[in-house]
């Protein structure tokens, strides 16, 4: 595999914000189909529009539930996974449970991120779980919540939504997203079979790459086309 084709298939093209429409989710599909990346995520109703786009490709459709706060009861996290399967994704983000983690219920949390997986995997496809690590900010969360997806066998452990904003002291809203330290800690904290995707503010080839240097196989982008120009100009056909 060349590097940029190596780069380009660490990238969930991410159809996300709450305005796009559906002109916007063709033209994100189109992009995702000339670039050739790993998978498109795209918001639920979405799911049957965009495997339709990308029939014949070989990027994958990938689709978020409990968005962006985790706050949907277990059940319809299950339902909402199942139906995006049913629609053609093979791929499901799912966010937990941040106030049940931050509240120490790991019990809930574990229960939860198992029934996903399992829903999923009876489905044919992998689940990426998200800790929101703007939320959930203390390291030994994150390294329970890495044991608690190794035992639930979640094929994936990922940093952000992207929309975990957190007020400023001057009032405004911001978001970290993905950092290269979180990437290293859940690499290491996960077992051999669980892979990292990093998100939320990877906007550069230099994000991406380091963020691969430190342990992720997935990053959730919305500068796609940014980065892979720019790793054309590097790397060519390396």
């Amino acid at each position: 595999m060349t590097r940029l084709k190596e780069l380009a298939k660490m990238i969930d093209h991410s159809i996300l914000h709450p305005t796009m429409t559906d002109d916007d989710l063709m033209r994100e599909c189109e992009i995702a189909k000339k670039y050739n990346v790993a998978s498109v995520c795209v918001k639920p109703y979405a799911v049957r529009q965009a495997a339709q786009i990308l029939k014949g490709s070989d990027v994958l459709v990938g689709c978020v539930i409990g968005f962006p706060h985790g706050n949907s009861s277990t059940q319809v996290k299950v339902f909402e996974a199942e139906q995006a399967c049913k629609d053609g994704a093979k791929e499901i983000d799912m966010v937990i449970n941040i106030g049940k983690a931050l509240g120490g219920d790991w019990e809930y949390v574990e229960i939860e991120i198992k029934a996903v997986a399992d829903a999923c995997h009876r489905n044919n496809a992998i689940v990426k779980v998200i800790f929101e690590t703007d939320y959930v900010t203390r390291t030994e969360d994150k390294i329970k919540l890495c044991g608690i997806c190794t035992r639930a066998v979640a094929d994936f452990v990922k940093t952000s939504t992207g929309y975990g904003f957190v007020k400023n002291e001057d009032g405004t809203y911001n978001y970290t997203g993905a950092t290269v330290e979180d990437i290293e800690l859940m690499r290491r904290h996960s077992g051999p079979n669980v892979q990292v995707k990093c998100a939320g503010g990877v906007r550069t080839l230099g994000d991406l790459i380091k963020m691969k240097t430190a342990g992720a196989t997935r990053s959730g982008a919305t500068a796609t086309v940014a980065m892979l120009e720019e790793a054309k100009k590097l790397f060519g056909d390396e």
